[in-house]
């Protein structure tokens, strides 16, 4: 795999949530939410189901409206450092059908570099190949993306985010439903990511891999329950919180700390 070049972020503090509340058809699904991601860090998002996970990055993105509070990205409002930012959707959201190849899926991830009125051009073709050698892909690259398994598929959304050559990537459960392999490859390449000063942000389901592959964790039950060091804020209390005492995922925790987590 080729290095990721190194950045530095202008600022300690690469998102700034504040007194965020969303709500769809009057009913709120995230609550007054106060949470600082830190730069430089892998950061899950963690919470049961209908938390206001997945939500909480939409609204980071500016893709659900706000009923109140704001964000920041590295200090300043997001339509100011957008181009500094990368998104991986959840794989279900997609139309995979769609007919195209795997490395024109990736040269989408350069569209923002290029404004709508240029075509990509040479340079561009060679990082989305570069970013699809970084995830196993390349062999890929002229295969319909309805002909690659979900793992595949899985891939080539994490090399068009690579494509993007973000300072700060948001990633909606990249883990979900892949093989070993792909999971294998996909933390390789946040832990590059990580050591190239990038920041990453991921919904995660997983509690049993959480101290193993985050530095930082932010746990959601529609109010922001904890937030810190995975060493500081992943504790059994903030679990039962968070979970309210769903003794299979706390099982799950547990697990975790046998492992070698901090519970």
């Amino acid at each position: 795999m080729s290095p990721i070049s190194p950045i530095t972020a202008p600022t300690d503090i690469a998102v700034e949530v504040h007194d965020v509340t969303v709500a769809y058809h009057r009913r709120p699904v995230l609550w007054d939410v106060d949470v600082l991601i830190p730069a430089g860090k892998l950061v899950a998002i963690v919470g049961p189901n209908g938390a206001g996970k997945s939500t909480l990055l939409k609204a980071i993105l500016g893709l659900v409206p706000l009923a109140s509070g704001k964000v920041e990205i590295f200090g300043r409002p997001l339509r100011e450092e957008r181009g500094l930012v990368g998104y991986v959707p959840q794989r279900e959201s997609v139309d995979w059908d769609f007919p195209v190849s795997a490395l024109d899926v990736v040269l989408m991830g350069r569209y923002g570099r290029l404004g709508w009125l240029r075509r990509p051009g040479p340079a561009d073709k060679a990082a989305a190949l570069k970013a699809l050698d970084d995830v196993a892909m390349r062999p890929f690259a002229d295969r319909q993306i309805s002909q690659l398994s979900g793992g595949q598929q899985q891939r080539v959304f994490l090399a068009r985010a690579l494509a993007q050559d973000a300072m700060l990537y948001f990633m909606d459960e990249p883990f979900a439903g892949v093989d070993a392999a792909t999971e294998r490859a996909i933390i390789d390449v946040l832990r590059r990511l990580r050591q190239a000063g990038r920041t990453v942000v991921a919904v995660h389901h997983d509690l049993q891999t959480v101290p193993e592959y985050f530095d930082h964790v932010v746990m959601l039950n529609l109010r922001l329950v904890a937030s810190g060091s995975t060493q500081e804020a992943f504790t059994h209390e903030n679990l039962q919180k968070t979970y309210g005492g769903r003794l299979t995922l706390l099982d799950q925790a547990a697990e975790a700390v046998r492992r070698g987590g901090p519970l």
